[in-house]
This record gives structure tokens, sequence and C-alpha cells, in this order.
């Protein structure tokens, strides 16, 4: 019988997946609920909000208690600047708000750990589908328990893009745009070799990106500016690729 060794998630990890974990069971629960939910437009944003509030502050909860003396940064709350200012806790929620908000089952929640302005570990939980994109500086990127690589492709022809912008290629034929509503999905599909290339709107939020650009450097892919020169400045980013696509896919 062949045994197969499953990769060990550090500490770290175990505490950022339990939280997403836990938040995302609130949110689910939620989820199901909007089926039934015959309201107005503004209630039914505001019952979102109510859950993405919620589930902020489980995260917030889970990560603090952890690691008490982390800062804290979230897209639904104030930043909290810990003891230890050189780590900080990054946390998306909920990204897909409209995607939850209709009933469209593509959203997750993200988080990441940034050490001295570097992210080291990143988890993105997808609850629907029960998919777990993880990963830690130097170990390699994983889904679930299995490692995950950004494929191979050579050609923008053959290529699956994800975008943020699928207008700007509205004039361009042959090419295969997705546009989901979900940035950290589209970032740990590009990851997992799911899609080939992703464009990202310019200067996105930290809290969109953080946990998507470590799971895409360490399944092998690389972050490049609209020219296609590889940047680490997340404001700077522009472009997510493997190595082959990248000057194809880099904007005149």
């Amino acid at each position: 019988m062949i045994s197969i060794k499953l990769p060990t998630r550090s500490s770290l990890i175990t505490v950022m997946s339990g939280a997403a974990v836990k938040a995302s069971k609130c949110l689910l629960r939620d989820f199901s609920e909007l089926e039934n939910l015959q309201v107005s437009i503004k209630s039914n944003q505001n019952f979102v909000t109510s859950a993405d509030l919620r589930a902020d502050g489980i995260i917030k909860a889970e990560l603090l208690h952890a690691r008490p003396a982390y800062s804290f940064l979230s897209e639904e709350s104030e930043e909290i600047i810990g003891e230890d200012s050189s780590c900080r806790w990054i946390a998306d929620p909920l990204d897909g708000t409209v995607n939850y908000m209709h009933g469209f089952p593509h959203w997750a929640v993200s988080l990441a750990l940034e050490k001295d302005r570097e992210i080291v570990a990143a988890v993105t939980y997808d609850p629907v589908k029960n998919e777990m994109f993880w990963a830690e500086k130097g170990g390699g990127a994983y889904l679930n328990d299995r490692k995950i690589r950004v494929s191979g492709r050579r050609s923008m022809s053959e290529a699956l893009i994800s975008s943020e912008m699928p207008q700007t290629f509205a004039k361009k034929s042959g090419l295969k745009i997705r546009r989901t509503g979900a940035i950290t999905l589209d970032m740990a599909y590009l990851a997992a070799g799911r899609t080939d290339v992703l464009y990202l709107a310019p200067n996105s939020n930290l809290w969109d990106i953080a946990a998507g650009m470590l799971l895409v450097k360490e399944a092998g892919g690389v972050a490049a500016d609209e020219k296609g020169n590889p940047t680490a400045i997340y404001e700077e980013i522009a472009i997510m690729a493997n190595i082959n696509l990248l000057p194809l896919a880099a904007r005149d």
C-alpha cells in the first residue's frame, strides 16, 4: 500500500484556517437565509453588511486571541496597532459581497499575516465548495492537502484570463475572459492553475490581494506592474501570471 504524506500545517496556518472556518459558519447560515429573504434592496444590503461585520468580529477575536500583540487590519473595522507593530493580521471577512447578496455561490474569506512588511502566511477559504487555499513563505501553496502550481501555458490564445476590467478586452477577439466578482478567489484559482492570467484594477486594497500575492508567488507565479515589470508593491500590481505568459500579458 502506497503511503501518501500529507503537508504539515504550521500553528499559524492552523489558527488562520480555524478563524476562516469559524467565520464562514456564520456567513453560510446567513447565505442560506438570503434565498428566503423577500425584502427591499436596501434591507438586503443591510442584512449582508451585518453578516460581514459578524464575520469580521469572529476573525478578529480568533486571531488576536492567538497572537494578542499583533496589529490587525480589516476592510470592515478600524485598524488596531498592536504592541508588536512588525506583525499584522490582514483580513477580508467577505470578498465577493455582491455575489453573496444575490445568492451567487462564489465568495470567500481571505486572511494574511504580514511580518516586516512582507506577507508570510495566507489563507483563502471558499466555504461553499469547502476549498481551503493556503501558503507560507518558502513552503509552497496548497489547496486543502494538495500542492498546487500555476499553469504552464505559453499562448494567450489558449489562456483563460480573469480580469476585474473585462471591458479592457472588448475589442480583442479570441481571448477567453472571465470576471467572477471575487478577486481573492481569482488569485487562488490562478495559483491552482485553473486560470492563466489575472488583470487587477489599479491601486487594489491590501486586504483584497494580500493572501493572493503569497499564494501566487508560492505556486510559481509572478506579480507585475502594467508594463510587465515584477513587483512586490501591492499598489503597483496590475498583472499576475506564469512566467511564460507575463511578457505577453503586459499592457502596451
